[in-house]
């Protein structure tokens, strides 16, 4: 099995074209919007426009669904507060970005907790992603759901230096998505980290805003920071995924065969995007190569090391709770 940003794009332009179709028609009982900082060729965008399509056939038409991919809508704190008040029906985004109204969304961002993909999913899919998603519905009123999306692994670019050691970290000027637990992490290492969105993300490097930056590595070659960045230090140092919300008033106007359908082609989607990422994966690096990207390995242990010192587990168990974080160490690293 391939999978190219050329074939991406292409069955994200034919599902769109056919959701526009019913929307333009006025056909649809349910006209829900959906967005996600994404780029549109990225899986997550894809494989949401691809189930998007889908339930629209199964539906009869009954309910449209457009993906808005790219931070078209706004920043994901904007696009957070459109889907609370309702002028945004559907959402994905990371946990991180939840942390101010559901502190236990961002655990997944807990740096080094998980050893592996597999770990992930056993923990997202089972007693974990069932503590987070209920933290979020009680306090954001909102559906998610069941399958977390993948981004994947996190990796540092820099534009200066390879991070070889977190030593290299000192004071070093680097974006971190919004969310508590990121900009935390950095400090904690030693850098100096500084929130910036990602549709923001590019301009920044290139005018050295900041001189670094963290993200795996499909979104770094879809952004094209090799055009902004030299180096790729294999830190690993995060797992990110993406929560899919609706919602809770829109969520509850739904008659239940259509919430069936809805959760079952996200959750299809979810599962396919994972699978597109890990197929990416074993192509991107060499992409980035070509592009002249330098890749190194960085002392993880150093990292670690770092964190404990610093605190930094003990500081977010308190902050997760007894119950998420014992959920979390069923599948995780040993943590401290």
């Amino acid at each position: 099995m391939t999978v190219s940003r050329k074939t991406f794009v292409a069955g994200s332009a034919a599902a769109l074209a056919t959701i526009g179709v019913i929307k333009t028609a006025g056909a649809a009982e349910f006209d829900l919007k959906w967005g996600v900082d994404v780029p549109p060729d990225h899986p997550i965008s894809v494989r949401s426009v691809e189930a998007f399509a889908r339930v629209k056939a199964a539906s009869k038409g009954r309910v449209a669904v457009k993906t808005f991919a790219g931070s078209v809508l706004g920043s994901d704190p904007n696009m957070i507060s459109q889907l609370r008040t309702g002028a945004l029906e559907m959402l994905a985004l990371p946990g991180a970005f939840l942390n101010e109204l559901a502190p236990v969304a961002s655990i997944e961002n807990l740096a080094y907790a998980f050893p592996n993909r597999d770990a992930v999913f056993k923990a997202m899919d089972g007693d974990l992603g069932r503590i987070i998603r209920s933290e979020i519905t009680s306090k954001i009123k909102a559906h998610v759901f069941e399958r977390i999306w993948e981004n994947g692994f996190r990796e540092i670019t820099t534009s200066t230096k390879p991070i070889r050691n977190v030593s290299d970290l000192a004071g070093l000027k680097i974006r971190v998505s919004p969310g508590k637990i990121r900009i935390d992490t950095f400090q904690s290492l030693g850098a100096s980290p500084t929130p910036i969105s990602l549709s923001e993300l590019y301009t920044s490097l290139q005018t050295h805003v900041v001189d670094a930056q963290e993200n795996p590595l499909v979104l770094i070659e879809q952004q094209k920071f090799y055009e902004v960045q030299k180096y790729v230090s294999l830190s690993n140092h995060i797992w990110s995924g993406y929560w899919s919300l609706v919602n809770g008033d829109v969520w509850d106007r739904l008659p239940g065969d259509l919430k069936s359908l809805l959760e079952k082609e996200m959750n299809r989607a979810a599962v396919e995007a994972r699978n597109d990422i890990k197929v990416l994966n074993l192509s991107v690096a060499d992409k980035l190569r070509r592009r002249g990207m330098k890749f190194n390995d960085v002392d993880v242990a150093s990292f670690r090391n770092k964190l404990i010192a610093s605190n930094y587990y003990q500081r977010w168990k308190k902050e997760f709770g007894d119950k998420a974080w014992t959920a979390l160490e069923k599948y995780a690293n040993k943590l401290a």
